[in-house]
């Protein structure tokens, strides 16, 4: 079983992020927010595949699903007057 607290570690060490935050409770099925200043300007599938090449060769083996909402800071900022 893999932790949610070691998937956020990676992303945070593999990429600049503000903002990263993981649950999963089975261990092999999480979801997640990252906000990185490095999405600005890139499509949602570039972004996403920015976050999964922090996981590199344990996404599909250990981690068998990641669900991704990702953000830019200032989309992250106008999210946050959203709640």
């Amino acid at each position: 079983m893999f932790q949610a607290s070691e998937i956020q570690r990676l992303i945070e060490q593999g990429l600049p992020c503000e903002t990263v935050i993981i649950e999963g409770e089975d261990g092999v099925h999480f979801s997640g927010i990252v906000v990185s200043p490095e999405f600005e300007g890139k499509l949602r599938v570039r972004q996403h595949q920015a976050v999964y090449a922090t996981l590199g060769s344990l996404m599909g083996n250990e981690i068998h699903a990641l669900q991704l909402t990702t953000y830019t800071p200032a989309q992250w900022a106008e999210f946050q007057k959203t709640l």
